[in-house]
């Protein structure tokens, strides 16, 4: 496999520096791409740049992964308009060991293959250099001039903000290009990938090198993604999508992917999966003869929530998403865990009601007025129940006099109440 001929056609190319080509074509060559360890979770955002480096796995090379635990401690200036906090050693370190076992399902590091991943911290060959060490070993090589001309500083230095940039940030790049001029000697590391906006980093990198050690080394960068509207991708109204499910159930990770446009699936289905371009011509043409059955979307949820999360994760996500269209809605609910119900029915309106009521036996006529204000008054709760409206858990409910149980909680505390056909509402027993 090609890996610059793999990621030109999915998309995945925006700046390849002069002589990576031939390089990889060369020899099987060692490339890093640095990770912001701010959380103990990878988020999609991250996800283009991990596809990355498990296309270069795939094509028979070397990735690592670099935890920017100094970077981190700094804030890289790139694209932002504000420091970032900093983090402590004890975070940094629960950090890292969090985002290698996200990291272990793209990329192989536990075998014994001479192209195994490799995970580096950067705060280990910098917690221990000294600030005249590194002004007189690494920061005489680049000219303020140099630094200055980069985009990144640029915009900082020009923008509306008030603030300016500190010399903190202003540093960033000397951190990140001493980075790889450590890996370039230490693991003949000679390739860094990154997004778009990193290129300026990169590049000092790569000439720190040259006039350090008289080496060659590479970039190539990939853009940064973003939504056929021009939005933020991977941004919802509840914030990011992560890849832990304690931030992003399994069921939420999936509707995001099978929610997206169809011209952001064409895009993304590419760029997040390994389905070759056979098969995603394939689906794009199904998709163009049959857009409302969104093949592409179906396949893009597929592929990416059994790689992040598992193919019994994918199922479960897909069964709940039928709950409320399934005729078998009744025995889903009961299998599913608290996550995913609260998950499908996020947003329906709530009532508190008390579990020995329910344990003792109650009306549901009494439930659903007196204790929860589903219906206004019993004689409309009766007849929609006679006129076959009312379900209680998917199950439809035939009796105005029917009793409810502690059998009906769902997960020992909730109760779906479904009001004709669209209007749900969720009892919580305290």
């Amino acid at each position: 496999m090609d890996f610059i001929e793999e990621l030109t056609w999915r998309g995945m190319i925006h700046t390849v520096m002069p002589g990576t080509d031939e390089q990889l074509k060369k020899e099987m060559t060692t490339a890093y791409l640095g990770i912001d360890p701010t959380a103990d979770s990878l988020h999609i955002g991250h996800l283009v740049g991990v596809m990355m480096l498990k296309h270069f796995q795939r094509a028979g090379h070397k990735p690592i992964a670099l935890v920017g635990g100094a970077t981190g401690m700094i804030g890289d200036p790139s694209m932002k308009s504000q420091e970032r906090k900093l983090l402590d050693e004890n975070t940094l370190r629960h950090n890292q060991e969090a985002i290698k076992a996200q990291l272990s399902k793209f990329l192989d590091f536990d075998s014994d293959a001479p192209n195994a991943a490799e995970m580096v911290n950067n705060y280990d060959w910098m917690k221990n250099f000294s600030f005249l060490d590194f002004i007189r070993d690494v920061g005489k090589h680049i000219t303020v001039n140099y630094m200055m001309a980069k985009d990144s500083v640029k915009k900082r230095l020009s923008g509306e903000s008030q603030q300016g940039m500190s010399f903190t940030e202003f540093s960033y790049q000397l951190v990140q290009g001493y980075d790889f001029l450590t890996l370039f000697r230490d693991k003949n590391c000679k390739l860094q990938l990154g997004g778009s906006d990193q290129w300026g980093n990169i590049t000092t990198g790569t000439e720190l090198i040259r006039r350090t050690l008289g080496g060659e080394a590479y970039a190539l960068t990939c853009p940064l993604i973003t939504k056929a509207d021009g939005g933020k991708f991977g941004k919802t109204e509840s914030g990011n999508v992560w890849l832990d499910p304690r931030y992003t159930s399994p069921y939420k990770f999936y509707q995001f992917w099978l929610n997206v446009s169809d011209a952001d699936a064409e895009k993304y289905i590419k760029i997040f999966t390994e389905l070759t371009r056979e098969e995603i011509e394939s689906l794009v043409a199904e998709q163009q003869a049959d857009p409302g059955q969104r093949p592409l979307q179906k396949r893009l949820a597929k592929e990416i929530t059994t790689m992040v999360h598992s193919a019994e994760e994918y199922e479960n996500a897909v069964e709940a998403s039928q709950i409320l269209f399934s005729n078998k809605a009744g025995d889903i609910l009961h299998k599913i865990d608290e996550a995913t119900l609260l998950a499908v029915f996020e947003g329906v309106p709530t009532f508190e009601v008390s579990r020995s009521d329910i344990e003792e036996g109650i009306r549901m006529a009494d439930l659903l007025t007196d204790k929860a204000a589903v219906f206004p008054s019993k004689g409309e709760f009766r007849k929609m129940v006679q006129g076959g409206g009312v379900s209680v858990n998917k199950e439809k409910l035939t009796d105005p006099n029917a009793e409810a149980s502690a059998a009906l909680l769902l997960n020992d505390r909730y109760i779906i109440v479904q009001k004709g056909k669209k209007n749900y509402f969720l009892l919580i027993a305290k």
